[in-house]
């Protein structure tokens, strides 16, 4: 059933539609890149070398945040396994509106339940802008700041209200979004997964069905046939990560009575003047004091100091003072975790799939020199 070119086949933009279809009909094995900026994703593809997975469809970019985007080789079973499990818990397939962009796992995966479906999938802005109201059963992918905008904007709210479920994911919620979005109407349901799972796999914290939950060593490990076969040419990367069907995440946790409650990444816990301080979580309850709509974010990062080894600090979209930000995080943050210097920042924060962009404005604050002045302006 699977291609006998041993190649990849590069796509992205208006061709996913027609590439996924064949990639599912295993017709083709294609590799999503962005229509801008693709040359990385080009350099982890390497389209021209043998594929190494007989049952590869789709090679789909990790975020990247930790580094250079890595590739996540998925099967065509895989993705139709992940697609049933959503429509099955969703209470059944409907049209998917695409806002996400479809060279990360969650955009492209709404054009896949679509297919899979067979009720199409329609593409519209990420601002939302023009966002359908289908008048049939239908969904859409959001994250977080795409929900916290559209809540301040009547219009957007009542065509949100139309559909049968609106799955958020990619990054932490923050404070009191969830209930804001209940009020108004909305049927938010919180995802987690990533590409190694063909995304969301866990719903409202409980595993989809066929999907196994469990922490070990606490780390978030999810099994079942959503699995991904591995990592596109990196053998090391994927004995680390992949059990037969079980992958290992990054993420901690636990679980209680069924349901998943995250803690963090691993990557994301750094040692500060020998404390531990959980990056995630801290940077979950500034966007609860500080927000994260546009030009309001502050982000917390961790950077090398000759006296505490790693330091936190934190770049402001706004000229908000060290005082200010320091003395509003001071009650809800261990001493550790509350930034040391601020810059102001009035660049790009994110990346293209809602996450921070931690290696990019790790390397902006080392390239900057003057904390806590007047707003110095650089952009990613």
């Amino acid at each position: 059933m699977y291609p006998e070119r041993v190649n990849l086949e590069v796509i992205g933009g208006t061709q996913i539609v027609a590439g996924l279809r064949a990639a599912l009909a295993g017709e083709a094995v294609v590799g999503i890149v962005p229509e801008l900026a693709a040359q990385p994703y080009l350099e982890m593809l390497r389209p021209t070398e043998p594929l190494e997975y007989p049952d590869a469809a789709v090679v789909i970019a990790t975020s990247g945040t930790t580094g250079n985007p890595k590739g996540a080789v998925l099967s065509a079973d895989a993705i139709r396994f992940s697609v049933e499990a959503s429509h099955a818990w969703l209470g059944g397939a409907g049209r998917w509106v695409c806002a996400l962009p479809t060279h990360h796992v969650a955009g492209m995966m709404t054009v896949a339940r679509g297919l899979v479906g067979g009720k199409g999938t329609s593409f519209c802005d990420p601002s939302l802008r023009n966002l359908p109201v289908l008048g049939e059963r239908s969904y859409l992918s959001l994250v977080p700041a795409q929900l916290h905008r559209a809540l301040k904007d009547p219009k957007l709210v009542e065509a949100l209200a139309s559909y049968d479920a609106i799955l958020l994911g990619g990054s932490a919620i923050p404070a009191g979004m969830l209930e804001a979005a209940a009020e108004a109407g909305l049927r938010v349901v919180i995802t987690y997964g990533m590409s190694e799972t063909c995304g969301g796999c866990v719903y409202d914290r409980v595993a989809l069905p066929g999907v196994g939950l469990e922490i070990v060593d606490g780390r978030v490990a999810l099994s079942g046939e959503m699995a991904f076969s591995g990592y596109r040419l990196n053998p090391e990367l994927t004995a680390a990560t992949l059990q037969g069907k079980r992958v290992m995440t990054r993420d901690l946790g636990t679980v209680k009575e069924g349901k998943l409650y995250l803690g963090g990444r691993q990557d994301d816990v750094v040692v500060s003047g020998g404390e531990n301080v959980d990056l995630a979580a801290a940077q979950q309850i500034a966007d609860g004091v500080f927000g994260i709509g546009a030009g309001e974010r502050v982000v917390l990062l961790d950077v090398p100091d000759e006296r505490f080894g790693v330091k936190i600090v934190a770049l402001s979209q706004r000229p908000l003072s060290l005082a200010r930000i320091a003395g509003q995080l001071a009650g809800r943050l261990e001493k550790a975790a509350v930034p040391k210097e601020v810059r102001t920042y009035t660049g790009r924060i994110l990346l293209d799939s809602g996450k921070i962009d931690r290696v990019g404005l790790r390397r902006h604050w080392q390239d900057e020199a003057k904390p806590d002045v007047a707003p110095n302006r650089f952009g990613v």
